[in-house]
């Protein structure tokens, strides 16, 4: 019963994936025209491409192996090429219409269209490839995002806080070992005081973490006061239990709706992600709640997944938010749809006394690939009023 509204939601996602795939079918039958192989060629290729990454994360449930990584990558940059290739075509076609009604377009374009539907092919196919084969070497090299915040209380012993924090991992057969080592040792390098993540360490199947001994390099995160975490909406569809068990084995310190207080000085405060209710029928708590027994007059940092409700934590009187979850879109044009959907898309903002970051994230979910920003980790240099 709980699942419902996810499984509705995962059908409604199938077919609009379904027709973006036939659309991209149809146009590229009209530059084959009439010559049969090609026209198997290319139907065949576009439904194996499409299929690959939904057949692969399902199987994955029942075993791991080179089979399996190889589809789930392959399906995964298709993703990306059908996006691009679809907003071209969808441009095509728009102005074909506009040029039906007002001529647009130049002779040359019209006196040959086979020649011309040929060469328009061939740059669409390669400026959605170059597109993609930038949008993923940008995904190798995270930038160091510098943030510094005052908060107007008193910090204890702790004057200046070398934050650290870096969400949306997604660690799978994607994100791995290898992208992840890179991660942690720039992270390490920031020598910093507490390592936050605020959700999404793991994608939607633990397996291939616990497969390829990706902990082994999460023991390597290195902070004074230790790393620390919330749960995102990934760790609940790949199984809540076995994420927040495997997570918590290798060195990530979960705040399921909690509050601890470190070195006497300043609060971590983490809320479990919201799709808590949709997957275990169980309610997160009300942030008023985990605080109820907090000292307010000393610094509270909070982690919660997704930005949703800014005003919580405002009317809370948290001085500092950290969020992810919306990768600031990962592939241009989405970051349109996060900026709609969220009261900030990506960065940061200042509510009252309160400030808030959400990161664009450090890995990714489907395409290994960033067109619209980079990956990214957080400094914040925290100073109180001692």
């Amino acid at each position: 019963m709980k699942n419902y509204g996810f499984i509705i939601f995962f059908s409604l996602v199938m077919v609009i994936y379904a027709l973006i795939n036939f659309y991209i079918i149809r146009r590229g039958l009209s530059v084959v025209g009439s010559q049969q192989p090609l026209r198997a060629v290319l139907i065949w290729s576009v439904v194996v491409l499409a299929s690959l990454f939904v057949i692969a994360r399902f199987a994955e449930r029942i075993c791991i192996n080179q089979l399996t990584t190889v589809m789930v990558w392959l399906g995964a940059f298709w993703l990306a090429i059908m996006v691009y290739l679809v907003l071209q075509l969808a441009l095509i076609d728009i102005l074909r219409g506009i040029n039906h009604f007002i001529r647009i377009f130049p002779d040359f374009i019209i006196t040959n269209p086979e020649k011309t539907k040929k060469i328009t092919a061939l740059v669409v196919l390669s400026i959605t490839l170059l597109t993609v084969f930038i949008g993923h070497l940008n995904t190798w090299f995270p930038k160091v995002t510098d943030l510094s915040i005052s908060i107007k209380k008193n910090g204890g012993s702790v004057k200046e806080l070398n934050i650290v924090a870096f969400s949306d991992v997604h660690l799978g057969s994607i994100i791995e070992k290898r992208h992840l080592k890179g991660i942690v040792n720039q992270v390490n390098a920031l020598n910093p005081d507490v390592i936050l993540i605020p959700g999404d360490i793991i994608d939607e199947d633990i397996a291939p973490v616990i497969k390829n001994n990706v902990g082994e390099v999460l023991n390597k995160l290195k902070a004074k006061y230790g790393v620390y975490a919330v749960t995102g909406n990934h760790e609940y569809i790949g199984g809540i239990n076995k994420a927040k068990e495997y997570l918590s084995n290798h060195n990530i310190h979960l705040l399921n709706d909690t509050a601890i207080l470190i070195e006497n000085s300043f609060y971590l405060i983490g809320r479990e992600d919201i799709m808590i209710n949709q997957f275990t029928g169980k309610k997160r708590s009300e942030l008023a709640e985990i605080i109820k027994d907090v000292d307010t007059a000393k610094p509270m940092i909070l982690l919660d997944h997704q930005p949703f409700k800014l005003e919580q934590a405002q009317n809370a009187g948290i001085d500092l938010q950290l969020s992810g979850h919306t990768h600031d879109g990962q592939i241009w044009p989405f970051n349109f749809i996060t900026d709609l959907i969220f009261e900030k898309g990506a960065g940061y903002i200042k509510k009252g006394n309160t400030h808030f970051y959400i990161s664009s994230g450090i890995g990714g979910w489907g395409p290994p690939i960033r067109t619209n920003s980079r990956p990214e980790i957080i400094r914040i240099i925290l100073t109180t009023d001692n």
